[in-house]
């Protein structure tokens, strides 16, 4: 995980080479978890949680505060089933989420990602209200290794595009089926109207393995108040968090989990192609926290 000019992991730093645990070390700690997006609640918990374990085990050296925040943390993000659900073929996985989260980008990364583990990928251009979207789409795809259906006519509805898309999968063989959806929430009711006809639809051809809602870190918790209604209506089963350069932001990865109760399955942690990853509790806690 790249530092930036902050990040947890540095501000830590400076906390457990202190001699001693005292009441600067509580609330360097508070001000560094809220800094790093946990908010104010999560925050509170997580200082009361190791404040308890601290007295338990009769211990002042930050040391073992260090290590007790690395298990504190990892005990919190493993409370949720992080496991992308792909066993079907094929497995059919619908990416929604507001414009300007990096939608389009994280299909491309996810469907390297996938490629990455030897699986055949194809993706259906099914946000057909920009003809820009679907160019855009295209050159990600093409970076990601996979093959893209795009609609055969301007303005094509999108839930035609998605049978394609699955049409063609199951006549090569594609394992996995990346579905683009429309981002913009210009009347919730009728996106989500979209949203349910597309499903309806592809349900008809195979069984939906994941609905992937894409968030953007930097927003934070507006980026989430933006996607209630995606959360709402769209049977969103896991999250993946975009723009999460360096540790500065990554409270929100917990936060986002408790407030939406939906596991975090997947992790954009920079530009290149290359840079989406699954979410892995033991592996993101000890990355904040070292």
């Amino acid at each position: 995980m790249a530092e930036k000019s902050w990040s947890l992991g540095r501000a830590l730093r400076g906390m457990f080479v202190k001699p001693t645990i005292d009441e600067t070390t509580w609330d360097d700690l508070e001000t560094a978890l809220i800094t790093a997006d946990f908010g104010p609640d999560i925050t509170e918990r997580i200082v009361e949680e190791l404040r308890e374990k601290v007295e338990r085990y009769r211990t002042t050296d930050p040391r073992d505060l260090q290590r007790m925040l690395k298990e504190t943390l990892e005990e919190h993000f493993a409370k949720f089933d992080t496991t992308l659900r792909l066993t079907e073929r094929p497995a059919v996985v619908l990416v929604v989420g507001v414009n300007g989260v990096g939608k389009t980008t994280t299909i491309g990364k996810f469907a390297k990602f996938l490629q990455r583990y030897g699986r055949s990928v194809v993706v259906g251009a099914a946000d057909t209200f920009r003809a820009a979207a679907v160019d855009q789409l295209a050159t990600w795809a093409e970076r990601g290794g996979a093959t893209i259906v795009r609609p055969q006519q301007e303005g094509q509805d999108p839930a035609s595009v998605a049978f394609q898309t699955i049409d063609y999968a199951k006549q090569h063989g594609t394992e996995i089926v990346l579905v683009d959806t429309a981002g913009r929430l210009h009347t919730k009711g009728g996106l989500m109207d979209e949203l349910t006809k597309i499903r309806r639809v592809i349900e008809k051809q195979a069984p939906i393995s994941e609905v992937l809602l894409v968030l953007d870190a930097t927003t934070g918790q507006n980026g989430v108040m933006q996607a209630e209604a995606f959360l709402q209506h769209a049977g969103v089963t896991g999250l993946v968090i975009t723009k999460l350069d360096g540790s500065a932001k990554g409270g929100f990865v917990l936060a986002v989990q408790e407030r939406t109760g939906i596991p975090v399955k997947l992790l954009g942690q920079g530009e290149g192609i290359g840079d989406l990853t699954g979410f892995t509790p033991h592996v993101f806690a000890a990355a904040l926290v070292d």
